[in-house]
């Protein structure tokens, strides 16, 4: 007989996350529960049938429904068989009112300016950039689009390729968009006044740097706890290297995209990367219940549409920044891309955040006029032809302009402007546009406008602008960071305090990816945007 062998050593256990402890699986963003008081907020908001809209809620709220979870993606118990299949029901019914209300009933709704597809989304607006390459749309405007269907190719590039100085400036905007997401990671989901108090009792108010938790009261820390699975890796105390964020993941796997399917993908082309290489884990709001569309068979567009009350929230927003990127100077040809990836998870204003996020960024990548990327210059921006001003003024022309996301984006603009403080900027935001979800599209928009305006091109300024102004900080901050380290143009152009510690190494559940350098992916960036 042989020895037995050695008991293997006891393995740590971590505990279980919310909704996956011993009460059984609580899979978020997807059981129907879950979604019909999401639903019921979306149609409010965007103008459905008021009265047919509450004689659901009450259908609703009599068998025992309950209203929307605030943060989490899930209640804290399943529905009962019953209220489930109720559940599913009325979602439905929700779906059919959506469906009556749009142009041939402008009483209800905002469907006459809020279009989802791109030919009317073009005739909405009268300021699209014109595009090299492009083909002309009635009145004689450049597109910048090829065909207009959402699966279509886009145009060849026929514009020079960005300056040798571009390659830098990709390095700075990776470095600037992990920077700015890490800033916002672990004030997450935390109300606007927790956000200050917390930064307010360690002498980090006005924001300029990490949060810690080193010095905070304990009484504040229990008041206002940090993000749980954020906090262990992005409190200035424990960071070291960028952590794993869906604010990351998504521009990873556009970078894939291009690379697997050039400029010229579809929607469907989307879907199939995310089958092959997104973990359905790492989804999340719009993107969960779009992947689980997939996997039951739905196609695009409709996976956008199925049961889906996150398609106005600010997950296609976040994808958008490689198809700026990768379009310099050409806010039109940037805004068309986002639009074929966006329309996979989104409709009408959750597009819009994208192509406005995608154009403004191509406009900020621009540089000087004579096409050299802004590698070739300095400072904030001014005196090579682009502003920051001048690049949300461009992503201003890709979306409707009646639409909430256009008026959005033009209060932060106006609030930014007339208040010296930025906090009575925020102040004033929260107070028009706080009935959204603190992750829905509009709201976000606004505030990132705002604080890339208030903070004129300046990077510290411009993502601690973005984190301190609450609702989604992590995703705010990563945008923000991007277009302001494109306009600084270079990564020794921002203070080592926010690129130090992210120690070149970014974290990654996407193939391929984790540990990889920004350097790299500047490089590997600046391959498709010089891709014709």
């Amino acid at each position: 007989m042989h020895p037995a062998s050695p008991a293997p050593p006891a393995l740590p256990v971590a505990p279980a996350p919310p909704g996956r402890g011993g009460g059984g699986l609580r899979l978020t963003w997807v059981q129907p529960e879950d979604l019909v008081g999401h639903e019921l907020r979306q149609a409010a908001e965007d103008g459905r049938d008021p009265r047919a809209v509450a004689a659901v809620a009450a259908r609703w709220e009599a068998a025992g429904g309950t209203a929307a979870p605030p943060a989490a993606g899930a209640s804290p118990a399943p529905a009962p068989p019953g209220l489930r299949e109720l559940a599913g029901r009325l979602l439905d019914e929700l779906a059919e009112l959506a469906e009556l209300a749009g142009p041939a009933d402008p009483g209800c709704g905002f469907g006459e300016h809020e279009p989802t597809d791109l030919p009317t989304i073009l005739a909405a607006c009268p300021d699209w950039p014109a595009s090299d390459g492009g083909t002309a749309l009635p009145g004689g405007r450049a597109s910048g689009t090829g065909r207009s269907a959402a699966g279509s190719p886009a145009p060849r590039r026929t514009r020079p390729g960005p300056g040798t100085g571009y390659a830098d400036a990709l390095h700075a905007a990776w470095l600037g968009r992990a920077a700015g997401c890490l800033l916002g990671k672990p004030v997450e989901k935390l109300p606007l006044a927790g956000i200050r108090a917390l930064a307010a009792a360690t002498g980090n108010w006005p924001l300029r740097t990490w949060f810690t938790a080193e010095g905070l009261p304990d009484e504040l820390a229990r008041a206002h706890p940090w993000n749980r699975r954020s906090a262990p890796t992005s409190l200035a105390e424990n960071i070291d290297g960028m952590p794993e964020d869906d604010d990351l993941n998504y521009p990873l796997l556009n970078l894939v995209l291009l690379r697997r399917y050039g400029r010229g993908f579809r929607t469907q082309d989307v879907a199939a990367l995310w089958l092959d290489e997104l973990p359905a884990g790492r989804t999340f709001t719009a993107e969960r219940v779009a992947y689980r569309n997939l996997l039951c068979g739905v196609e695009p567009p409709d996976t956008a549409r199925l049961r889906n009350p996150f398609r106005e929230w600010i997950g296609a927003a976040i994808r958008a920044d490689v198809h700026g990127w990768t379009n310099p100077g050409n806010p039109g040809a940037a805004a068309a891309q986002a639009y074929r990836d966006a329309a996979l998870t989104h409709t009408a204003n959750g597009i819009y955040a994208a192509m406005f996020v995608a154009a403004t960024v191509a406009a900020a990548a621009g540089g000087r006029d004579d096409g050299r990327g802004p590698g070739d210059g300095g400072g904030r921006g001014r005196g090579r032809g682009i502003t920051v001003h001048r690049a949300l003024a461009a992503g201003l022309t890709v979306v409707p302009p009646e639409s909430r996301l256009a008026r959005g984006v033009r209060l932060g603009i106006a609030a930014a402007r007339a208040e010296p403080s930025f906090d009575a900027v925020v102040d004033r935001l929260h107070r028009e546009l706080g009935h959204y979800h603190w992750v829905h599209a509009v709201p976000n928009a606004a505030l990132l406008a705002a604080a890339l305006t208030h903070a004129d091109g300046d990077f510290s300024g411009s993502i601690c602008r973005a984190v301190s102004g609450g609702w989604d900080t992590d995703s705010n901050g990563a945008t923000a960071g991007s277009v302001a380290g494109l306009l600084a143009g270079h990564p020794d152009r921002i203070p080592g305090r926010w690129t130090a510690p992210l120690r070149n190494r970014l974290a990654s559940s996407v193939a391929g990816f984790d540990g990889i350098g920004f350097d790299v992916l500047a490089h590997l960036t600046h391959q498709e945007a010089l891709r014709p």
